[in-house]
């Protein structure tokens, strides 16, 4: 990002005087895409590593609640640790927020709370503006791409900047010219005799996951451009928030889809599907129960009559009647679920990833805020190994913020980028 907009980002207010013209920088010409080899996780300088699959690789948060000009590298498994008030879920919030906009979300559906991310400290400028700045950088077949945004939270929430960048050209840039209109000036390459094309577009969304709809990709520079905003929007749309809730899994589930739901709900209806159709996958998710879970376990069932409800159960074997799902504990409940979004994929989740490229072709991200919650050493040291083998494989990643036990552990993992947000 260039020095005006990095002068920009010292505080709330600053950032959104300055955005109008901050992030209102023409495109330059064509140029060769970047490599699409790129810096791994934090500490591991051996070998870079080729992304595939896209992948958000970087955080970054300005005058978001805790965060003043914070940058967040993120691995194949990346563990946020921090007191409690560091902002480790915020970052997920963050996250979360660019993954519903890259789906299409208004800004009011991915920031339904917009001034509670506003430092309390910050100041409003001579105008009563306050807001933030958030952004990323995925990696991918296209090379290291950026997006940046500056968010005016009050006093209307809108986006007033937002650039798309690769290899330090800007690709996408907009600005808010009229305060009385609910629209910004857009700027995108062309190329060709025509150099950038200019054209108003909604204040409320990601510009950059409208530009398939508004780039014919006749040029060079429009497909360059293409490129560029489908990995940015493969990779956002790929991610898969989870909170299990034990208080909600215990109780029978109707017959369903079996996908997923991110509180975990419908593990039991999921645990249907799985069994007939990922045998693999159960099998890994079995064995997995038998190192979390108390007592022998020889199997993960469920009991579904016809046109009844859905119960799962741990089948004990000759040491005793099956189990119900609904009377372990909580930890063990949670264990489960988390264990399963690790060894599933989009497919069985509850979300909506993008059609445009095939799931083979895409890496499913998991957030998970308190994902040690409940936990104890043995089940905690069981979910890291899943997570690394199957993050080491390229199709999913993990993001999680848990406590520092456990992320003293996970520092002795080769793998694991532990990111401490102790002040």
């Amino acid at each position: 990002m260039d020095a005006t907009l990095d002068a920009a980002e010292a505080s709330a207010s600053a950032a959104l005087a300055d955005s109008p013209t901050a992030l209102a920088d023409t495109p330059a010409a064509a140029a060769p895409a970047d490599d699409a080899v790129s810096p791994g996780p934090p500490g591991d300088t051996a070998r870079p590593v080729v992304h595939h699959r896209p992948a958000v690789t970087e955080l970054r948060l300005s005058a978001f609640g805790a965060h003043r000009a914070a940058v967040f590298p993120l691995g194949p498994v990346t563990y946020l640790t921090g007191p409690s008030g560091s902002g480790k879920s915020q970052v997920l919030d963050a996250y979360e927020a660019l993954a519903g906009l890259g789906s299409g979300a208004t800004l009011e559906e991915a920031f339904p709370d917009p001034g509670a991310r506003i430092p309390d400290r910050a100041l409003p400028d001579g105008e009563g503006r306050r807001g933030f700045r958030i952004g990323c950088t995925v990696d991918g077949p296209a090379g290291p791409v950026r997006l940046d945004l500056a968010v005016q939270a009050e006093p209307a929430l809108r986006i007033v900047g937002e650039r798309l960048s690769a290899g330090g050209q800007i690709l996408l840039s907009t600005a808010l010219r009229d305060p009385g209109r609910r629209s910004v000036q857009a700027s995108w390459l062309t190329g060709g005799a025509v150099g950038v094309t200019r054209a108003p577009l909604p204040d409320d969304r990601l510009g950059t996951a409208l530009l398939p709809l508004r780039v014919a990709g006749a040029t060079a520079g429009q497909r360059q451009v293409l490129a560029a905003a489908e990995q940015m929007v493969v990779a956002l749309r790929s991610a898969f928030p989870c909170d299990p809730r034990p208080d909600r899994m215990r109780a029978p589930v109707p017959p369903g889809a079996g996908r997923l739901l991110g509180d975990c709900a419908n593990l039991a209806d999921v645990l249907r599907r799985t069994r007939h159709e990922c045998g693999t996958r159960h099998a890994l998710l079995t064995a997995a129960a038998r190192t979390g879970c108390s007592g022998p376990v020889e199997g993960l069932d469920v009991r579904a009559p016809a046109h009844g409800p859905v119960t799962a159960l741990l089948d004990r074997g000759s040491a005793g009647p099956a189990t119900e799902l609904g009377r372990l504990g909580a930890g063990e409940l949670r264990f489960l679920a988390l264990a399963l979004v690790l060894l599933t994929g989009p497919g069985v989740l509850a979300m909506d990833p993008a059609a445009e490229l095939l799931s083979a072709r895409q890496a499913l991200t998991v957030l998970a805020d308190g994902f040690d919650r409940g936990l104890d050493r043995r089940q905690n040291a069981e979910l890291l190994r899943l997570a690394l083998l199957c993050c080491g494989r390229g199709h999913v990643r993990l993001v999680a913020a848990v406590g520092e036990e456990t992320a003293a552990a996970a520092r002795l993992s080769p793998g694991v980028a532990v990111v401490d947000l102790t002040p």
